[in-house]
């Protein structure tokens, strides 16, 4: 049966092709380690998941979740002190928060809610995959905006073609950024705001990474620039702070047409997070800081290590200061793909091309620090061995 054209120009996920791969070599009985994929390995902490128990037992949230596509009043209440507290970011509950099933159904449903067929979307490069699927998928156009180490791995505005943003609509940006790890600065959003205002471009700032930094780095927020809820939304989830991953919650805020529109694709699309899964939310943003803070020391110290590996086997780079991987460049004269095999077949360690992130990706890898200590010093003794 024919599929939709739509789906035609999607590349494959580099994900569920990582996943095949690892399985393949693991039914030839290889012990493979997987630094490619960001989840977390650490469990949800023990209150949120009783707090998800005890929630669960009250026959009074086994309809449907309250307030449906919007999220229960408490959870956006609790989002709102949150982001006061953290970022210094006011927000109302009412119209400029909107919890999500995750901060990747946030992305689709942004460019539902503002592209038109045709629109250009901007979108870093590297970048997280998700954007462009999509963009794809919205019926926009993907542009890519390059970022260079030279220039913090930020974007330069100034180097769009004028036609490019004369057609641009919307703009995703993730920072502390997959894949990079570079953090943004205040500067650098009040540059957004300015670009967006002044070529009528929604951004839509992916943020889920914020509390994941490192060497003193400011923990930030876009919405706190002056003028940011004009030009967007933020998206932010509870899956790298509190390893909830696999639960499925997070929140758009910001500009309340845009946060309107994303309601209206998702009252249209799906019925809302089951309300324990939101108490379950709540309780770990009110309980368990001390949770980011023990990651923190954890992903520190996994960090270490692996810098210190790669450094004796000749690869030494300053790393940047946000999320839990390493964007590591490949040796010289090994373009990313190269190297990433030669991982695989030489140490049976699993990492990420550069290139999986876009072709400004080519000559860098990407390691993941979400595995346990033992695995990841085990990984680290195999490469070292053979590549020293």
């Amino acid at each position: 049966m024919q599929i939709a054209e739509r789906l035609t120009k999607i590349p494959p996920y580099l994900f569920m092709e990582l996943r095949k791969k690892i399985a393949k070599a693991k039914a030839e009985g290889v012990d493979v380690i997987n630094l490619a994929i960001g989840d977390p390995v650490e469990p949800t902490p023990d209150g949120v998941i009783e707090e998800l128990y005890l929630r669960a037992k009250d026959p009074e949230n086994h309809c449907y979740p309250t307030d449906e596509e919007k999220g229960m009043i408490s959870f956006r209440e609790e989002i709102a002190r949150w982001y006061l507290e953290r970022y210094g970011v006011l927000l109302n509950p009412d119209d400029e928060i909107l919890g999500l099933i995750g901060s990747k159904e946030g992305c689709h449903h942004f460019v539902l809610g503002r592209i038109n067929p045709g629109d250009i979307v901007l979108m870093t490069d590297p970048g997280y995959p998700a954007y462009r699927s999509s963009i794809l998928m919205g019926g926009g156009e993907p542009y890519s905006m390059p970022i260079l180490e030279e220039n913090d791995y930020l974007p330069v505005f100034e180097d769009i073609p004028a036609d490019i943003v004369k057609r641009a609509r919307g703009m995703f940006l993730c920072y502390p950024n997959n894949p990079t790890g570079a953090c943004a600065t205040r500067d650098f959003f009040d540059r957004v705001v300015k670009f967006a205002k002044e070529n009528d471009i929604a951004v839509c700032y992916d943020n889920p990474y914020s509390e994941i930094v490192f060497d003193d780095q400011e923990r930030l927020s876009f919405l706190s620039a002056e003028g940011a809820k004009d030009v967007g939304v933020e998206l932010n989830s509870l899956s790298k702070p509190y390893n909830m991953t696999g639960w499925r919650i997070g929140m758009a805020m910001g500009n309340p047409d845009l946060i309107a529109a994303i309601s209206k694709v998702k009252e249209n699309t799906d019925s809302g997070v089951f309300n324990p899964i939101q108490y379950a939310a709540i309780y770990a943003l009110k309980n368990e800081e001390t949770n980011i803070e023990n990651m923190l020391n954890i992903y520190a110290r996994r960090r270490d290590l692996v810098l210190k590996t790669l450094d004796r086997i000749g690869i030494s780079f300053k790393p940047p200061k946000g999320t839990f991987y390493l964007w590591v460049p490949t040796p010289d004269g090994m373009n990313s793909i190269d190297f990433t095999n030669l991982l695989f077949e030489k140490a049976a360690v699993v990492v990420a091309a550069g290139t999986a992130y876009g072709e400004h990706g080519e000559g860098y890898i990407r390691i993941s620090l979400t595995v346990t200590d033992e695995r990841l010093k085990e990984a680290m003794e195999r490469i070292e061995k053979e590549f020293a």
